[in-house]
């Protein structure tokens, strides 16, 4: 802007060379070799981002499949070893092609729609708590028609854009008390609600608050506090977990997880079945693993392989350096978020997209740490690898806002 600037004060301060062309030339082209061209600028797009989230959709299909096969089609209900590689396959089709939509579109636009979004969260959430469908004795689902889709996923979403929004409103109030306060006031209700069904979701959006006002605010003592205090409840997990079944915040199950995390081989036959045989896969894997659907864990042993716990199947086939080749990807897709969030032309936008980059480095902790074992069991999905429609769909459409802010960086051509 500077150069820009400087030529036109340069061309001002020349008198004749500003002049306004004559009635003589008038019309015609003035393509004379001194004759300087106006500057265009095209819009900058995260191609690197793009090849980030088609190879991580392409390799979790890849051991959807792998994981999944041998117990598809052995299962009358499905009988099909490509089941889950199908609904999977078409889904994440559907959600590039909307990927790709959003991403042309102006994301203030998708802001605007951010209120109504949250206050539709909490009437989905109440609905899927009434009227939802039990899976697994949980009530995560809510049919529409042949359809399902579970509303914890657009919560996420819808909490990351009305948080932009009330973000960016406050402005410098932001910085204060108050403005830390009611963040945290308007992220905790929507938070519990999902967490009653969905404690590991629950997390999650607890999670998009801290990093969001941690990136925004400059009053880092409350954010210090908080850890303190969740480090805390950490080294007292049992009383407060009890205290927590008490009051009703805590159901039997989770309280189960919690006993099971502490020592999963004394309810090898109970809760603990899962975890040790993802641990049995982890550790049978060794460096470079088995191979590409040699997998053993696959065959049962490991229920539900291709959801919460394919990150332990993936460590069986490819060993250590398949696990850590595909954290390595993951780092990088969270290294352009950073650098699409710093060069945002404004803070909404980058907001946005640290809140996205919040999502999926919080999602992806948690996975891997459940599945090694690191904290209690929470069902959570791996992004993009994890068997789960409505978890790749509406990852695809943080994906589109995201490049939806790449977009809109001015880049010299």
């Amino acid at each position: 802007m500077a150069r820009r600037t400087e030529a036109g004060n340069a061309g001002t301060r020349s008198g004749k060379s500003a002049a306004r062309p004559s009635s003589r030339n008038a019309g015609r082209r003035t393509d004379s070799p001194g004759a300087r061209a106006p500057e265009r600028h095209k819009n900058f797009y995260d191609y690197s981002l793009v090849f980030a989230v088609v190879f991580l959709t392409a390799f979790g299909l890849l051991m959807i499949y792998s994981s999944s096969s041998y117990m598809a089609q052995i299962n009358p209900r499905t009988n099909d070893a490509a089941f889950y590689l199908k609904r999977q396959g078409m889904i994440a089709l559907g959600g590039f092609v909307l990927m790709v939509i959003i991403s042309l579109m102006d994301y203030h636009w998708i802001l605007k729609c951010s209120k109504f979004a949250y206050a539709l969260s909490y009437v989905l959430m109440i609905a899927v708590m009434i009227v939802g469908k039990e899976v697994n004795g949980k009530k995560r689902w809510l049919g529409v028609g042949p359809l399902s889709f579970q509303p914890t996923e657009f919560a996420k979403l819808a909490l990351i854009l009305f948080l932009t929004v009330y973000i960016v409103e406050k402005g410098r109030e932001i910085n204060r008390w108050k403005g830390i306060a009611m963040l945290f006031a308007l992220d905790f209700p929507i938070a519990a609600l999902v967490g009653k069904n969905n404690l590991s979701s629950g997390i999650i959006i607890l999670g998009l608050g801290f990093v969001m006002s941690f990136v925004a605010t400059k009053r880092y003592i409350v954010h210090l506090l908080l850890c303190a205090l969740a480090g805390l409840g950490v080294a007292v997990i049992n009383p407060v977990s009890h205290a927590l079944l008490a009051v009703g915040l805590l159901h039997p199950y989770q309280l189960s997880r919690i006993l099971v995390w502490q020592d999963p081989a004394r309810y090898a036959q109970d809760g603990g079945y899962q975890v040790l045989q993802g641990l049995y896969a982890i550790g049978s894997g060794g460096l470079m693993g088995k191979g590409l659907g040699e997998s053993i864990q696959k065959m049962g042993f490991v229920p539900e392989a291709q959801n919460d716990m394919i990150f332990s199947i993936i460590c069986e086939e490819l060993g250590l350096f398949g696990a850590v080749s595909l954290i390595l990807v993951f780092l990088f897709m969270i290294y352009r978020f950073l650098v699409i969030a710093n060069s945002a032309p404004d803070l909404s936008g980058a907001l946005l997209v640290v809140g996205i980059m919040a999502h999926i480095a919080i999602q992806v902790i948690l996975n891997i740490a459940v599945v090694t074992n690191t904290i209690p069991n929470t069902g959570i999905t791996l992004p993009f690898i994890s068997y789960g429609g409505t978890s790749v769909l509406f990852l695809m459409v943080e994906m589109g806002l995201v490049l939806s802010v790449s977009h809109s960086i001015r880049a010299d051509g």
